[in-house]
Parts: C-alpha cells; sequence; structure tokens
C-alpha cells in the first residue's frame, strides 16, 4: 500500500528534492501567557511529527515579546506538558534571546529606507490603515530621513518615550491589497519588567516582525503555524529577506483544532481561572493538557487523536466525541476494573451464614491477555447500587425486584426476600436469599439470569468521591459567559472494593457499569475521565 502523506509532508518532500533543505528543523514557539490547550497537543503532533519522520529537529522557542502578559510559571507548564505529550526538543530557546539581533535588524531597515518611527497613536494607525478594496493614508511621518529615524528609535530604546507615544513601522505599501503589508508596526514600547531580560529593553518587537526572524536565526527550513498567519505569509517573506537572511524558512499553515464543547482561548481560559469558576488552569473540564492530565486522559490517547483528525487545510469543527472514543479505546486496554457502589443501599442476604467471608475473583481487564484476575471479599452484608433495586419496577425491568432474581458480579444468583421502609416510604435495606452451587464459576453454575449486578462488601470496603463531569461549555453561538454549563460537576459519594483504596495515586479504572476514573489523591477522592458510552460514530 502506498504511503498516505499530508500536504505539509508533500511540500518538504518537494523542499528535499529540489535541494533547498538537508536535515529539516521546525519549531513549537507558544507565547508563555498561559497553559497549552488540546489546540496546541495538535501543533506539537504535527512539529514534533515532522521531526520525528525526517530524523530532523524541533525546537521549543519561547515567543517572549511581550512581557506585560508572560510569566515563568507558564513557561514551566508548557516545558511539562511538551514532556508528558512525549516530545523530547533539541533546542530550548527564548524570543528574547535575539533581542539584539532584532535590534540591529531594525536598525539596518531604517538604514534602507525602509523603516520609520510613527508618532500616530494605535487608533490613529488603525484608522489610516484602509480596508479591503480601499488603500490606506500613508503616515505624515512616513518620508522623516534616515538620520531622524535612528535618533528617535535609538531615544525609544533609551526610555525617552512613554508607552504608545511613538511606533517603528516596515515602509512597505499603504495601497498592497494585504492589509498586513500596509506599512505594519515592527516595534512598540512597553515600560514592563522582562522575566528574563528585566529591564533591559523597553521596546519589544512584534510578532510579525521577531518571528520569521528567530525561524532564520534557528535554522528552521519549514515554519509550520495555524492558518491565520496565511495572509501574514508575505509579511513573513519581506522580513526575512530585507533584514538578509539566506537561506530563509518556509512558512506553511495548516487549519487548527476546533473542537465542540470546548474552550480554545486562552484570555477566556483565564478570565475563568481568575473569576474561580474553574478550579484552576488544571481543572479536568478544561481542555488544557494539564487539565486533561489531571482528568486521566492518557497521552497515547491525545496523539492518536490528533492523528485520526490530520492535517488539513481548511478550517472544521471536530466533535468532541471522537477524542474520547480515543481515550475510551485506550484506557479499554490499560485501566484495571474494580467495583464501586456511587449510592449505596444496603443488601442483606439472609440464608448467608454471620461471619463467614468467600474471596471472589474479579478480571482485572478481560480486554488485557494474562491480565489475571483479584480477590474480593463477599459476606452476608454487602452494597449495591440503589437503582439496582425497584420495589414497583418499571417493565422490561432485569434488576433486583420482588419476585426476581439476579446475578452478583462474580458471586452467586440472589433471589428477592423483602426490605425495609423508613417513615417516609424509602428503602433503607435490602434482604435476599443466595441460591447454593451458583457461585460464578463452579461447576453448575450457569443458570440463565437476565439481570447482573455490582456490589461491594459492607464489611470490607472504602468510601470514596467521585467527581463526574459534563461539559463546561454548552454548543451553540454567542459569548462564552453566556454558554457555561452551571452543573458541570457532580460529587458522588460512594462505597468501593479496598484494592481501590489501596491503589497509589494517578491509578486509572474502569468502575464495573460507570466509566473510568482515575485516583487523584490519597483521600480516596477520583476524578472521572469518561464515561463507557460511546457516542462516536466513525466513518466506514
Amino acid at each position: 500500500m502506498a504511503e498516505v502523506k499530508n500536504f505539509i509532508e508533500d511540500f518538504i518532500d518537494a523542499d528535499i528534492a529540489a535541494g533547498k533543505a538537508s536535515e529539516i528543523v521546525t519549531r513549537f514557539p507558544p507565547e508563555p501567557n498561559g497553559y497549552l490547550h488540546i489546540g496546541h497537543a495538535k501543533a506539537l503532533c504535527i512539529n514534533f511529527g515532522v521531526k520525528e519522520k525526517y530524523h530532523g529537529k524541533c525546537n521549543l522557542r519561547f515567543d517572549d515579546t511581550n512581557p506585560a502578559k508572560e510569566d515563568v510559571e507558564y513557561m514551566e507548564s508548557i516545558k511539562q506538558d511538551i514532556k508528558w505529550l512525549g516530545f523530547e526538543w533539541d533546542g530550548l530557546y527564548n524570543a528574547s534571546d535575539y533581542f539584539p539581533k532584532m535590534y540591529e535588524c531594525a536598525v539596518k531597515l531604517i538604514k534602507d529606507g525602509k523603516a520609520y518611527v510613527c508618532d500616530l497613536s494605535a487608533e490613529q494607525i488603525s484608522a489610516t490603515r484602509g480596508s479591503f478594496g480601499v488603500p490606506g493614508t500613508e503616515s505624515p511621518f512616513r518620508d522623516r530621513s534616515v538620520e531622524e529615524n535612528l535618533d528617535l528609535f535609538e531615544r525609544m530604546k533609551n526610555g525617552e518615550f512613554a508607552d504608545g507615544e511613538k511606533v517603528l513601522r516596515a515602509k512597505i505599501d499603504m495601497s498592497s491589497p494585504n492589509i498586513n503589508m500596509r506599512d505594519p508596526v515592527i516595534y512598540r514600547i512597553c515600560h514592563a519588567t522582562h522575566p528574563h531580560t528585566g529591564d533591559k529593553w523597553c521596546i519589544y518587537p512584534m510578532y510579525d516582525f521577531a518571528h520569521p526572524i528567530e525561524d532564520a536565526i534557528e535554522g528552521v527550513t519549514h515554519s509550520l503555524c495555524s492558518l491565520e498567519f496565511e495572509n501574514h505569509r508575505p509579511l513573513y517573506d519581506w522580513v526575512t529577506t530585507n533584514c538578509g537572511f539566506d537561506p530563509r524558512p518556509r512558512q506553511i499553515e495548516f487549519a487548527r483544532l476546533n473542537l465542540t464543547h470546548a474552550v480554545m482561548s486562552k484570555r477566556f481560559i483565564k478570565k475563568l481561572v481568575d473569576e474561580g469558576t474553574v478550579w484552576g488552569w488544571d481543572d479536568p473540564r478544561l481542555l488544557t493538557l494539564s487539565g486533561i492530565r489531571e482528568r486521566g486522559y492518557t497521552p497515547e490517547a491525545i496523539r492518536d487523536f490528533c492523528g485520526r483528525v490530520g492535517v488539513a487545510k481548511a478550517d472544521s469543527v471536530v466533535d468532541i466525541a471522537m477524542l474520547e472514543h480515543c481515550v475510551r479505546e485506550d484506557l479499554n486496554l490499560k485501566a484495571q476494573r474494580a467495583m464501586v457502589v456511587t449510592d449505596p443501599l444496603k443488601l442483606v442476604i439472609d440464608n448467608y451464614p454471620e461471619g463467614k467471608t468467600e474471596i471472589m475473583q474479579i478480571e482485572n481487564n478481560p480486554q488485557a491477555e494474562g491480565a489475571g484476575t483479584h480477590g474480593v471479599p463477599f459476606s452476608r452484608e454487602l452494597y449495591i447500587e440503589r437503582d439496582d433495586f425497584a420495589l414497583d419496577p418499571p417493565p422490561k425491568y432485569f434488576r433486583l425486584k420482588p419476585g426476581g432474581i439476579v446475578r452478583l458480579k462474580g458471586a452467586y444468583i440472589i433471589a428477592y426476600e423483602s426490605c425495609e421502609l423508613d417513615a417516609a416510604g424509602n428503602v433503607t435495606c435490602v434482604h435476599a436469599k443466595y441460591l447454593e452451587g451458583t457461585r460464578s464459576g463452579d461447576e453448575g453454575a450457569n443458570v440463565k439470569v437476565k439481570g447482573t449486578i455490582h456490589w461491594v462488601d459492607a464489611t470490607d470496603c472504602v468510601d470514596v468521591t467521585l467527581n463526574k463531569f459534563d461539559y463546561l461549555i454548552d454548543d451553540g453561538d454567542g459569548d462564552y459567559m453566556d454558554r457555561l454549563n452551571k452543573n458541570s460537576l457532580t460529587v458522588l459519594h460512594g462505597k468501593a472494593e479496598r484494592l481501590v483504596g489501596d491503589a497509589p495515586v494517578h491509578t486509572r479504572f474502569q468502575f464495573l457499569r460507570e466509566g473510568y476514573f482515575i485516583k487523584r489523591n490519597d483521600s480516596g477522592e477520583f476524578n472521572e475521565i469518561v464515561s463507557l458510552k460511546d457516542s462516536f460514530k466513525a466513518n466506514k
């Protein structure tokens, strides 16, 4: 079968064949102004995937050109997320490493008559930029002399002007059909302490100027970025050409990842964190990579998901059910099986001897060859799910009910005897009898029953707290805040077999008939990873 390639690989192969590239170098350049989310995972998989396929390199570079919004905390979280996904960067850089070179490039543009200092405010620049089909208006400061521009730019660097008082603009074409080429701002004044350079600089390059210079200095051959930068590519090429770089990187754009029920804006996520709407950047309801990790998703499932999404040129929205499907598929082969009762109802087996305990064997994972079994104590008093008993059952109810029988998972078949009610008429305890010779696995135990329910031993169980999650954002249009699901977290208090309580933190379980969960801490708290029900419909 012929190898299936995406359009990025086609471009790279063509460049290699034409002798334009030998060792392939990519980069992942996040701005450290928040935590990474699932959209960044796609970019990571593409950039590091190219590195792996072509035996090249991929650098991690922090785009720390805006000190007012950046923090070392975010840098450390980004590094942790990348390692968690299973990637290793070759070079670790900061945009600030290149501030001297960027300043030198800006001076070169001024000397070449291709940049000028402008006194217009941000609002005035925006108003004179024009629109599609309408050319912009040249700045009254566009024809300053080289000498005056050099002097003003030096004084900007020396801190003589306030924020917003002056900017440096590239002198390109105010009538260009591409608005990004209409004398874009390439340096602005910002009096803020930088996490790496401190107060050494008070002027900072704009992203569209800094990024191509960083790529060129590092020898990046293919600058892979999301589709919103497609219209910025002419400016990217203008900067590398006019700053004298050779060879120059090639920018290639791909569609970013959009998911249903997902917040893909660091700015909005930060708002949720700052206002206390969520636990923090690692809230399991967020699709930040730290939140995904806290929820119990596996890196293998994330990489599988990104691979299935693929690399496209057109934007689209992916159903979040596809992500959950990948997680579910991975956990089905890995997760330990165990029994947990989330709404406990006491069950007393009247004909079972008091003081007697048997050890029933429950499969650790029927999907994993050689996974074996583990023992679960069984005695006269048990807990079952309240929903697994009905005094007045609906039609086709195959769990425990008056006149009915049911199998206890891995144990005996039991028959209903009676129940106890409180003053309000609520069932507080169910009595049953077990049928001798029906223990699972025993010869002759294959009595046909229509229902099997799970249970835990009341004398040998542990208390657990289960955090169950619904989507944080309802689908639809409009502001995120108007679509917040105020019932996205449900906390249940239940009983679990002792194996669950003794397991190390971060152990993943499939709680039978309930879903996949991860142990959050030593206090018996578990986060729901994903339900058992799969709504994803794969294309045939």
